[in-house]
Order: C-alpha cells, then sequence, then structure tokens
C-alpha cells in the first residue's frame, strides 16, 4: 500500500500556490536530494510563476488524469478541497492537505473515506503537532513529572491586525464562503490539546460572537475605506498602518503578498484602493466570530479550556497544564515545570520563534512537510503525526463546539 521510494527524490506537485502551499514547496526546494516539486496548479498565472515548478497548470484536473508525482500538496481554500482532494487520492497520490479539511462535517468525512479507500498516505497540515515547542510540552506532559494530568488551558492571541487582515478583509471573514472561524484557525488547538493531553475531547460547550467589527461600531467621520477616512491616522485597525510599513521594511512579503502580487506602493495604494483590503473594518461583509470560548471535557475525566481572541498582540499560544503533583505554563518558546514534590521550578527553552503563518509557525511548517516527505520515501505512515483518524476527530470537536455555540447546549463529540 505504501511503497518505499529508492534512488531519487520524492516528486511533489502542488494544488494552490498561495501562501501555505508557497511555505510547504519551500521546504522542497531547500531539499533537492529529498524532494522534488514537479507540477503546480492554480489559477493566477503570478502563482504558478512564484512556485518555481516545471509543469503549470490553471486546474488541478490535469493531474488526476495523469499521475506524474508520487504526492501532491492540496493547499486550496477551504471550501474547494474535497473534490481535488478524493480525485487525486483515486488516482493514486500520496497527499498532504491544508486543514480544515472542508467546512461540513459530511464533507470531511467524506474525505477521510475516501482517502481511506483509496489506500494512499494522508496526512493534514496540523502544523502544531510538528513545533519543537508542541514536543517539548508533549515531553514534560508524558514523563509523568505533572502526576495525574486534571486540565488544561489554552489561549490562541490571533492578534488584532492579524484577526483585521485574515478574518475581517481576508478570504476567512464569510463563513458562507470559508468556513466557521474556529474550525478556519482553530481545528488546530483542538487537535493540539488532545494530542498533548494523549486524549480524546468527548464533549463540549461554549460561547462567542461577533463583538467589534460591526457598522454600529464605526467611529464617527469613518468612511467607506481608508485611504479616505478621517480618523485612519487614530485607528488600530488602518489598513495603511499595517501594509506599507511592511512593504517599506520587509518589502513584498506576507501579509502585503495577500493584498496585491504588484511590489511597489503604487500597486498597493491601487489594491487598498480598490480590493476589500482596504475597506474599513466595521464595514466589511465579515461574520465570524471575534472571540470565542470553549468548556471541553476529554476521555479520563480530564477538562480543558480553550480561549480564542482577536483583540491580543499577535503572538504564540498560551498554555497551562495541570496535574495532580506539579504544574507547566508555556508560551510558545518556553515550557515552566514546577514539581510539587521537590518544589524545584525548571525552565525548559526550545529555542524556536515565529508564531504565525509568515513566520513559519515556530518550525512546524517544515517539520510537517519533512515528515510528509520521508513517509512517502520510506512508505512508513507512522511519520507523520496527523492522519485521517485523528485529523477528523479535532474536525468532529470543532463542528460539535459550533453546534453548541448556536444552541447553548453541552454536545457529545462522536467518536472519529
Amino acid at each position: 500500500m505504501h511503497t518505499p521510494i529508492t534512488g531519487r527524490p520524492v516528486r511533489v506537485a502542488l494544488v494552490g500556490a498561495g501562501n501555505r502551499g508557497l511555505t510547504y514547496a519551500q521546504w522542497i526546494k531547500n531539499h533537492p536530494d529529498r524532494a522534488e516539486l514537479v507540477a503546480v496548479a492554480d489559477p493566477r498565472p503570478a502563482a504558478r510563476e512564484a512556485s518555481g515548478a516545471p509543469l503549470r497548470f490553471d486546474d488541478w484536473r490535469p493531474l488526476a488524469e495523469e499521475r506524474i508525482a508520487d504526492a501532491v500538496i492540496v493547499a486550496t481554500q477551504d471550501r474547494m478541497h474535497v473534490e481535488p482532494v478524493l480525485a487525486l487520492a483515486e488516482a493514486g497520490y500520496a497527499i498532504l492537505a491544508e486543514k480544515p479539511l472542508a467546512p461540513t462535517e459530511e464533507e470531511t468525512r467524506r474525505i477521510v473515506e475516501g482517502v481511506r479507500r483509496a489506500g494512499v498516505l494522508f496526512a493534514v497540515c496540523h502544523v502544531m503537532r510538528y513545533t519543537p515547542y508542541t514536543d517539548l510540552v508533549k515531553g514534560v506532559v508524558d514523563s509523568g513529572v505533572l502526576g495525574r494530568l486534571v486540565s488544561l488551558e489554552h489561549l490562541e492571541p490571533v492578534g488584532w491586525w492579524h484577526y483585521a487582515h485574515s478574518y475581517v478583509r481576508g478570504p476567512w471573514r464569510s463563513e458562507r464562503e470559508s468556513s466557521p472561524m474556529l474550525l478556519a484557525k482553530s481545528c488546530h488547538d483542538l487537535d493540539w490539546i488532545a494530542y498533548v493531553m494523549g486524549a480524546r475531547i468527548e464533549q463540549v460547550t461554549g460561547f462567542g460572537g461577533l463583538a467589534h467589527f460591526r457598522p454600529e461600531n464605526a467611529p464617527e467621520g469613518s468612511a467607506e475605506r481608508c485611504l479616505d477616512c478621517a480618523v485612519e491616522p487614530e485607528c488600530p485597525y488602518s489598513a495603511p498602518k499595517l501594509y506599507m510599513p511592511t512593504l517599506r521594511e520587509r518589502g513584498h512579503v506576507w501579509p502585503v503578498t495577500h493584498v496585491t502580487d504588484e511590489t511597489d506602493e503604487a500597486g498597493l495604494v491601487r489594491a487598498l484602493r480598490e480590493g476589500p483590503y482596504g475597506v474599513c473594518v466595521y464595514r466589511s461583509d465579515n461574520d465570524v466570530v471575534d472571540h470565542q470560548v470553549l468548556a471541553m471535557q476529554l476521555t479520563g475525566g480530564v477538562t480543558a479550556t480553550f480561549q480564542m481572541m482577536a483583540f491580543t498582540e499577535q503572538t504564540h499560544r498560551q498554555t497551562r497544564v495541570f496535574g495532580s503533583h506539579g504544574w507547566l505554563t508555556g508560551d510558545g518558546e518556553r515550557v515552566t515545570v514546577q514539581d510539587f514534590r521537590t518544589g524545584a521550578t525548571t525552565v525548559h527553552s526550545t529555542g524556536a520563534s515565529g508564531s504565525n503563518a509568515g513566520d513559519g509557525h515556530g518550525g512546524g511548517d517544515f517539520r510537517l512537510v519533512e515528515a510528509f516527505v520521508t513517509a512517502v520515501a520510506t512508505g512508513d505512515p507512522t511519520a507523520v503525526r496527523s492522519g485521517p483518524g485523528t485529523s477528523l476527530g479535532s474536525h468532529l470537536a470543532a463542528f460539535a463546539a459550533e453546534r453548541a455555540r448556536h444552541t447553548g447546549t453541552v454536545q457529545r463529540v462522536p467518536a472519529a
């Protein structure tokens, strides 16, 4: 079922050459002895060019008609995963799919059932499982130093500007066009909680909503677009204040690359004048929540809380794990452990940085691709940590949490 590849690099095709797809492709470019990007499929000429792949298609279907690679990375938008994943699995490709798999439970189950039926290697881009920080936290938890695990609390500080960029003005601003915020941004975190604690999320409830980015909260004298707005200089969500300094100081990098393909200030101004990234945050068509809190019960009676918050600095997740004999606090780069038996406090550091998509998720992006390529090359699926079953579990927890939020109930999470 999983035949090892010997004597040559793993051949990879890329479907969707946006920020995530090009990030994963960069590891391949950096390791020509281990992998080779042979093809790209994307409707945008500039994106195809940026990939550097020799074979270029404006649609993924030619890849399904004739298998030209060993593996494919599917990094399209949330609602564009089901058809290519199922067709490419049927064609025999090993598949690395961006999260979330799909915006509905029915579609997510279709993907998982389809790849299982096809018998292909399949992994999901839950990059948080692959970071050195995660290895450190899980190592402490699994060591037993905390005693019996009792509870966990976890905060995702999205960042005020990141939320405005991606979830007010960007492609994830609408549940209808993408998926609920908890699924689009935080299925990572539900997956991470279950992975670190070594337990399944069994029940969930929660609350949340869109508190701030609404028309009634627009400042007096504000305009439809930042470039026309008298109060723009004082607005924390000003598009010129977000994008212009980035372009001037760092060049045409994320998040500016999401705003325009042009690389100069004139091009950026045009994009802010005409496109969605220059619209007032209080007048956008966004409907996803800007804050959400969950309470969960995991197997063994372990409890957990999770909070997704837009109104923070953009930084690492914050975590606390409580045990009968010790507790752990973590900030994405360091972990502090207090042992109740000895009174000793120990600080561990990963030496890693970079909390967001632009910075490689603390090393998780590249380590994910390395694990996937290793699994394809060796034929050993255990090299990946985010296979179809475990990933389905985090998605089912997210769907249950959304049902709980909308109905004010406690929801059971079905087994994957």
